[in-house]
């Protein structure tokens, strides 16, 4: 993780700072419809939070930040393509804290336009929920929110024993069906109670990973959606959900399993 030093703002100059980064950044591109009701209307509270992609904005929201920024619109599909423009650098600079994920191509440049005036801080992204109420405590303590963090990851547990409840009731034939998954959406295959019986990627699976995992006789296939280049296992009888695993411009994390646990319904109970 890497660290610059942190300088603190008056409310004032935060205030400032997140109408500047509306205009920078809430360029109908649906990043600025993550804020808080009481950003929009021009009042803030809190650290000036600025953050790569919806994934690390939703959890820093799930921890209690309220003027959050995402730089990667949310309709970016692979985050991680994103061409940074000028203004998202801008937008950096204006930050008290900067989050980032160390495989995204323009972390470097991210951290240099930070300056001495933010805070950078890497995040662990990865849906697993041990990981997830992981970052959010993490960022929790960064920003001083550490009871909403807390009641965050109350909230998120309890949803997740309700939606893994919901997804084992259709099982097909009430057994846990077998699958084959992405190795970023076996977060997935946990919440459902399935069968991981192979797993591939993130690199596109090759003729012989196809005949292996074929002839395991998976029934779904789990696939990134983020990272998808099409068909998995063609041929193989397998059906295929593709699984999201960033938020949308509401910056929801919560959203991504009820949408995950949505899919795998629809698919048990309709095989």
């Amino acid at each position: 993780m890497a660290h610059v030093r942190f300088l603190f703002r008056p409310l004032a100059a935060a205030t400032a700072l997140s109408a500047g980064l509306a205009l920078l950044t809430g360029c109908g591109d649906g990043t600025s419809s993550g804020k808080s009701d009481g950003e929009k209307a021009g009042k803030s509270s809190g650290p000036v939070v600025v953050a790569t992609s919806s994934w690390e904005a939703a959890l820093a929201k799930a921890a209690g930040a309220k003027n959050v920024t995402s730089i990667v619109p949310a309709s970016i599909k692979h985050a991680p393509d994103y061409d940074l423009k000028p203004s998202d650098l801008t937008a950096v600079a204006g930050a008290d804290y900067v989050l980032y994920a160390s495989f995204e191509p323009f972390a470097g440049r991210i951290k240099d336009a930070a300056g001495s005036k933010a805070k950078v801080v890497e995040v662990n992204l990865d849906n697993t929920p041990a990981a997830t109420k992981a970052e959010v405590t993490k960022l929790g303590k960064e920003f001083g929110t550490e009871q909403a963090a807390a009641q965050w990851n109350a909230k998120f547990t309890a949803e997740w024993d309700s939606l893994a409840k919901q997804v084992k009731a259709t099982w097909p034939g009430g057994k846990a069906p077998a699958v084959a998954a992405q190795m970023f959406t076996t977060w997935a295959a946990k919440l459902a109670g399935a069968k991981v019986v192979g797993t591939y990627g993130p690199e596109a699976v090759t003729p012989a990973q196809l005949s292996s995992l074929s002839a395991k006789k998976p029934k779904f296939v789990l696939e990134n959606e983020n990272m998808s280049t099409g068909t998995v296992l063609p041929g193989s009888g397998a059906k295929q959900l593709n699984i999201v695993n960033y938020p949308g411009a509401d910056l929801d994390l919560l959203g991504v399993y009820r949408k995950a646990a949505g899919q795998m319904e629809k698919a048990f109970s309709t095989s």
